[in-house]
């Protein structure tokens, strides 16, 4: 009788794990292999999500309808082509660590206004889960460290192909800049004395002088100017960029509409410029800051709070009154800049780390920061200055070099995707019947 029971119980749970293995295996015929990419695989679940994102996609572009075969077939294609460069990816040893993806993740949370958890709580309502969120955006990293490397970091753009660019492909109506200047020239003669050049910048200052305080430029001109155009009233009209001296060029970058610039000294003598007005390409103007900065760097040698303490001790020595630059050139640990007392000269916007650039935008200037800190240690900066800079020939430069690179990066990466696709073992079963 108990053998009878025994024998009941063990076919019970018999048939349950057979139950339950032709359930599972029922599962896998259902998630089904649809490609074979050399030695992975893709199921039949993972096209079916693709699908939909693509569904989704082509319904907010308001695209017509595709046959869904040829849906599917183009989907396929696209996951086998990533399953390629991932797969490639982990064969040059790339990786993306945890801090990486941190580190991505509250960018695009803090470009987005969000802080880190609103984000995640927003992809939660969007139906993702956030170990999926963090697969995809780890992938993503991965696969632009991958094409940095291999395509991206070998495209080369030369000054011949931007100067083409510029001349035969540039948007229509992007005509030469042009400045209309007025000018005074206080000349010096040839071979002239220390004293007869003192002579003429004196004037030179003297007349400079005169028009802050409001009197005529063209007046002032007609009465000391020995320029070719004094007797005009020193205009010298509208001259292209290119045909602009250099001494005058050089101010140029910088000035605002009737700003006035001098004594600048040449040759010839001493110049006087007024800037009327500009025309042709829209000018670019950035703000540059001058700015100089002490760094206590912390490292294996120098714990976060000794720095700290360090910083906080020049800090309060400068506000006693000592020195700026001779307490950089003593203690800064950022050698480059402290033989200049700490200088970095004019900085433009991007060029320093996002939080040294948050302080000093955050200064007036010949206002000192309180000491904060970076990545590089803990810094003391002082604003020494703010001017306005025209970047108008450059910014046409990098958009005509940047619209160059992306040309050659779209041909690059698709001739490497190409090259994967044609080395690779890949199997399509599309047709098969489940």
């Amino acid at each position: 009788m108990a053998t009878d029971s025994l024998l009941t119980r063990l076919l019970a749970v018999f048939c349950l794990l057979l139950a339950t293995t032709l359930a599972s295996a029922r599962d896998q015929l259902l998630d089904r292999i649809v490609a074979v990419v050399n030695d992975d695989v893709i199921l039949e679940s993972e096209l079916d999500e693709s699908l939909d994102e693509v569904r989704a996609r082509l319904e907010k572009m308001g695209a017509p309808e595709m046959p869904e075969a040829e849906l599917r077939k183009q989907a396929l294609e696209r996951l086998i082509l990533r399953r390629l460069q991932l797969q490639e990816a982990k064969r040059l040893g790339l990786d993306v660590n945890d801090a990486m993806l941190r580190q991505a993740m509250e960018t695009i949370a803090k470009r987005n206004g969000l802080t880190l958890e609103e984000m995640q709580k927003a992809i939660a309502e969007q139906g993702m889960t956030p170990e999926a969120y963090r697969r995809q955006l780890r992938e993503e990293i991965l696969l632009q460290r991958l094409h940095n490397r291999e395509v991206l970091n070998r495209i080369q753009v030369s000054k011949a192909e931007v100067d083409d660019y510029l001349a035969n492909q540039a948007p229509p109506g992007d005509t030469q800049l042009s400045y209309h200047l007025h000018h005074i020239l206080i000349p010096t003669p040839e071979g002239a004395s220390a004293e007869e050049i003192a002579k003429a910048r004196r004037l030179a200052e003297s007349i400079i002088d005169k028009l802050k305080q409001g009197e005529d430029f063209a007046t002032l001109a007609v009465q000391y100017s020995k320029g070719r155009q004094a007797l005009d009233g020193g205009d010298l009209g509208w001259l292209e960029a290119g045909k602009v001296p250099t001494l005058f060029a050089r101010e140029l970058m910088d000035m605002k509409k009737g700003e006035v610039r001098g004594p600048l000294q040449s040759s010839s003598g001493f110049h006087i410029i007024r800037l009327d007005d500009v025309k042709g390409k829209k000018r670019q103007l950035v703000q540059q800051t001058h700015v100089r900065h002490i760094l206590a760097r912390t490292d294996e040698k120098t714990s976060d709070e000794e720095a700290r303490i360090r910083m906080e001790q020049i800090y309060q020595r400068i506000k006693g009154g000592e020195d700026f630059a001779a307490l950089a050139r003593a203690h800064s640990d950022d050698k480059a800049s402290a033989i200049k007392g700490g200088d970095l000269g004019w900085v433009d916007p991007g060029s320093l780390v996002p939080k040294f650039e948050e302080v000093m935008n955050s200064l007036k200037e010949g206002e000192l920061s309180k000491p904060f800190r970076t990545q590089f240690g803990w810094h003391i900066v002082q604003v020494l200055g703010r001017r306005e800079k025209d970047v108008t020939d450059q910014h046409q430069r990098d958009l005509a070099r940047k619209a160059i690179r992306n040309r050659k990066a779209e041909e690059a990466l698709q001739l490497y995707l190409r090259k994967l696709r044609g080395q690779a073992y890949v199997e399509t079963r599309l047709n098969d019947q489940p």
